[in-house]
């Protein structure tokens, strides 16, 4: 049966409907960067997950080529995920998404390199006729981190992130934003399939003790 992270790593990838703290290990991406409403049809963050897909495919893909990565094992495709800001603002604001900075990324498994990325982005490019060139092999180590599971539409996460904050508050928390450590959410419910009341999204905020 192949590898899930999100069975595999249920404390970080399918947490409770109330907020809990984690402190998340080092991990390493395929990424994307982009800046722009995330809604805008064909726009940059819907080109973006295209081509972080193409890219992770073919590594998932690549035991059927010649192309062989040591220590490889059958494994899903982990799911889509996000790091969000605004310039000047702490966490987000919901209600000017034309001005979101954001890095699109899949997590990849331990066993891939960055000569095996390397390889993945040729690939796809060529195969693919994409142009991947923009897509980053990219280290994340969040650390010491609160998150809950918000179910239903994106714009409604703000009820959501005021439960995190009145739970860390209560514990001697405060939070931890700045340019490396951001908004994070983990997209579990496939947008273009499910109703949005049904989404399901892991957030996620660095926190500190104060």
């Amino acid at each position: 049966m192949a590898f899930d992270f999100k069975k595999e790593y249920k404390e970080f990838y399918m947490p409770k409907n109330s907020p809990q703290i984690v402190d998340v290990p080092k991990a390493n991406y395929i990424a994307l960067r982009g800046r722009g409403d995330p809604n805008e049809e064909g726009g940059a963050y819907q080109k973006a997950i295209g081509l972080l897909y193409a890219v992770a495919y073919t590594l998932k893909m690549s035991y059927k080529t010649d192309y062989r990565i040591e220590g490889f094992f059958d494994y899903v495709v982990p799911p889509l995920e996000g790091f969000w800001w605004q310039e000047g603002v702490e966490g987000i604001d919901l209600a000017d998404k034309s001005k979101f900075n954001w890095i699109s990324l899949i997590r990849l498994p331990d066993f891939i390199t960055e000569k095996d990325f390397e390889w993945a982005v040729k690939t796809a490019s060529q195969k693919k006729k994409l142009d991947c060139s923009a897509v980053e092999f990219l280290t994340v180590e969040e650390g010491l981190c609160v998150q809950i599971m918000h179910h239903g539409p994106y714009d409604d996460e703000s009820a959501t992130v005021a439960l995190m904050d009145e739970y860390i508050k209560e514990r001697g928390y405060v939070n931890d934003f700045n340019e490396r450590r951001l908004h994070h959410e983990i997209y579990l419910s496939d947008a273009r399939k499910t109703a949005p009341e049904k989404w399901k999204t892991v957030i996620r905020h660095p926190i500190k003790k104060v």
